[in-house]
């Protein structure tokens, strides 16, 4: 019973040094990353500015725009 025990405990051991070892990116990490700015609306989140004024004039026409898009070059 101890050798099952012990055979457990070195693949999770085992499990984490390679995971330590790999060091790649998780991708819906860095996705999550790349979202700075969030609609004030709605919640959603986007890359950069123009995506966010475009979101906001097509989802949200009736509601001012926010003050940090005002400056923002149209497409």
């Amino acid at each position: 019973m101890a050798r099952g025990q012990q055979k457990i405990q070195a693949q999770q051991k085992n499990q984490l040094k390679n995971k330590k070892k790999k060091g790649g990116s998780d991708q819906k990490a860095s996705a999550l990353k790349a979202l700075v700015y969030t609609c004030t609306v709605c919640k959603t989140q986007m890359p950069d500015t123009k995506t966010y004024k475009q979101h906001f004039e097509s989802k949200h026409p009736k509601l001012p725009l926010p003050e940090e898009l005002k400056n923002v070059a149209s497409v």
